[in-house]
């Protein structure tokens, strides 16, 4: 269907909605300073909080990632012993997953998710701020380990009985466990916050099957962390309990079975790793079809697929346990799960290929860092299928396989949708465009740095060269693929880093050029958050978007003629919502989320080095919690605070206050 980008003539006696000029809409006035982001409850801040702790925990998994290539990069080095490696590569695991890639999917759920939806937060936007603040210093307590006795040494899963006192007498795996725990409580109350918004708080008009790909995923992802959550809560409340207080749960000693772990962690941690890749499908779900100028092909196989993933994630974890003596029923039953899961991630990359197929391609940074997921995700989910074999699996276990299988999924894969979304969204969080030129630098850096840090390992692994080997011996053959793949590694380094260079570069232009604002709609794109000015207004939307299809805001500014010929009616910049919130009751900021997250981990380390420091850390919390409930409602002293009004945009809460209004 040819789509002719010119006016079309509307019918006689509708009126055409006149420009506005860019940068003169109005929109409340907010706060500004740190006391802003240490208080916000608004979703946008928070997603934006979310990534930039993601960033800073990025830095610190990747200093450890470089430290272990420099030690693997020569055979019989010394760079680092072999307690130092040990706490090493399981720091860089976990930091990685649980603080990093996790959360960047959580930064653009709360990003984007309600004004996906057309809604104008969260539905409780102060446990949307606890949720955060809870996670931010669950991290840091994780982290301060290296400064409080070392970090953990028991591999980012942990295994039983290496996480037992007997094994593990240092306080690392204590901090594995409590800084993971606090972090938990956030996902937790997260996905509950983010699954009652999707559910209750959509647009009129916007039926489940007009969301967007990205909500939709979002939407199984945070199903997957309600019910996967609890699970890796409970084995490290038992794990805690054998460490701190003498328990049984997984000492073999006493007669515990320590596959007991296994299952607890890998019930939880195979939908885990669905819900780091799904956020990155939905991303590059919506970059596609803006970039390729086509609605996404096979609308409603893409949700279902995503849903089926998100059922079938629950069938499959036993195939990381092949080998531990599960019987050969047990083996049969989840080869063959294993082998069906790829079918609905294969409908996913067949539908984004069908997009791409005869579509007017704008191969920018975002769409090239969607390229690159398709290419390298594809690439990581066949060497997954090999090990839904039980035979090849079993070959290939502990192996650096099986290192460049996850790499191949969650970097090559997620990481490279998110910093495409980064690319896509930016103007929307900030109001500037990324330098293109840049990011294409950038992409190209990271491919080629990542395949040659992880391509390599299907090589060394396939050689048997193990997983969490400290050095190795010049005779056994490793050496040639170990060098490429500590220069790829620093490569890929450089090439993350210019992310932040790209900020600055763009940041600095945007400034000198008077802060030109890049509108609405900078993309041409399809879904709604591209109706409201850029950066988004604090209320999201002046009044309710009312959504009549899928892609709506793409179907009102293109209709077809008499002829069936698709033409341009509307600019983005015509058909926008000016942003003036007049009228808007919006939830006012607290301290008590910070105050609150503040005083769990006191606790925390009470229970790691004395009892008695979880009293100080008990009474923050119930003080936290009784001016939370004590504090008003709404901002008594906002301007123009009706006193009991609930303006449009009342989320039941109760959590709202009259914005002041400027014009920007």
């Amino acid at each position: 269907m040819a789509i002719i980008d010119k006016p079309l003539a509307l019918p006689a006696g509708e009126p055409r909605r006149a420009a506005r000029p860019l940068g003169v809409f109005t929109r409340p006035k907010e706060q500004s300073g740190i006391s802003a982001w240490l208080t916000t409850v608004d979703h946008k801040k928070i997603g934006i909080m979310y990534g930039s702790a993601a960033l800073f925990f990025l830095l610190i998994g990747g200093v450890a990632a470089l430290a272990i290539r420099v030690q693997l990069a020569t055979p019989n080095n010394t760079f680092l012993s072999g307690d130092a490696y040990n706490r090493m590569y399981t720091m860089h695991g976990t930091v990685m997953v649980f603080l990093v890639v996790m959360p960047i999917g959580a930064a653009f759920a709360n990003f984007l998710m309600p004004l996906q939806v057309g809604a104008r937060d969260v539905a409780f936007p102060r446990i949307n701020a606890f949720s955060f603040w809870v996670f931010f210093f669950g991290g840091l307590m994780l982290n301060t380990s290296w400064f409080l006795g070392g970090g953990a040494d028991g591999g980012w899963f942990n295994y039983a009985p290496n996480n037992g006192v007997a094994f593990s007498p240092s306080h690392g795996i204590d901090f594995w466990n409590a800084g993971l725990l606090i972090a938990g409580i956030g996902s937790l109350t997260g996905s509950i916050n983010l699954i009652t918004t999707v559910l209750n708080m959509r647009a009129p008009g916007m039926t489940l099957m007009k969301m967007p790909v990205f909500t939709w995923m979002t939407l199984v992802t945070q199903f997957l962390l309600l019910f996967a959550i609890p699970v890796i809560t409970v084995a490290q409340l038992l794990l805690t309990f054998d460490r701190r207080f003498g328990a049984n749960f997984f000492n073999v000693q006493q007669g515990a079975d320590p596959l007991l772990w296994q299952h607890l962690f890998w019930v939880f941690g195979h939908p885990e790793v669905y819900l780091m890749i799904l956020p990155a499908f939905g991303i590059v779900s919506e970059i596609i079809p803006t970039f390729a100028r086509k609605p996404i092909f096979g609308y409603p196989f893409m949700v279902f697929s995503g849903i089926a993933i998100g059922f079938m994630g629950w069938g499959v974890w036993a195939h990381h346990m092949f080998v531990s003596g599960l019987g050969p029923l047990s083996v049969t039953a989840f080869s063959v799960a294993t082998m069906f899961i790829a079918v609905p991630t294969g409908v996913k990359i067949l539908n984004w290929m069908a997009t791409l197929w005869g579509g007017k391609l704008i191969l920018n940074t975002p769409m090239l860092f969607s390229i690159g997921l398709i290419t390298q995700f594809t690439v990581g989910g066949l060497s997954g299928v090999s090990h839904a074999i039980a035979p090849s699996d079993t070959q290939q276990t502990d192996t650096y396989y099986i290192v460049a299988h996850f790499h191949y999924v969650l970097f090559g894969g997620a990481f490279f949708g998110f910093v495409g979304g980064v690319y896509h969204w930016f103007p929307k969080a900030f109001g500037y465009k990324l330098n293109d030129t840049f990011g294409k630098v950038q992409f190209w850096m990271m491919v080629v740095g990542f395949n040659l840090t992880f391509g390599p390992m299907h090589i060394l692994g396939l050689q048997g060269m193990p997983r969490r080997m400290q050095t190795y011996d010049d005779a056994m053959g490793f050496n040639f693929w170990n060098l490429v793949a500590t220069i790829g590694a620093f490569i890929l380094g450089v090439g993350v880093m210019l992310l932040l260079a790209n900020v600055a570069y763009s940041y600095s232009k945007w400034k000198s050029a008077g802060r030109p604002n890049p509108g609405p709609d900078p993309w041409d794109a399809r879904t709604i958050e591209w109706s409201i000015p850029s950066p988004a207004p604090s209320h999201n939307f002046d009044t309710d978007p009312v959504v009549t299809s899928l892609d709506d805001f793409w179907h009102r500014k293109y209709q077809e003629d008499e002829n069936g010929v698709v033409r341009r009616v509307h600019t983005g910049e015509e058909i926008a919502q000016p942003g003036n919130g007049e009228g808007v009751h919006l939830p006012a900021p607290s301290y008590w989320p910070i105050v609150l997250a503040f005083g769990i981990p006191i606790i925390g380390y009470g229970i790691i080095f004395n009892l008695w420091l979880c009293i100080p850390g008990a009474l923050v919390v119930i003080g936290a919690l009784f001016g939370w409930a004590l504090e008003p409602a709404d901002d008594l002293d906002a301007p123009g605070h009706d006193h009991g009004h609930d303006g449009p945009g009342h989320d039941g809460s109760g959590d709202h206050a009259e914005p002041e209004l400027e014009t920007v």
